[in-house]
């Protein structure tokens, strides 16, 4: 029984290390994809 709920505690804990380092990653990618807004409006405005 202690080895089940060490194993449960270490998965919990690797769990919630990834979901935070997850978190960070998309928090920096949604910033440099909105650092420049007229990137994509030239892109646009040169298609017509």
């Amino acid at each position: 029984m202690r080895a089940f709920a060490v194993a449960c505690l270490t998965a919990v804990v690797i769990a919630a290390g990834v979901a935070a380092m997850l978190d960070n990653f998309v928090q920096q990618s949604a910033a440099v994809a909105f650092a420049e807004p007229t990137a994509r409006v030239q892109g646009l405005s040169k298609i017509r």
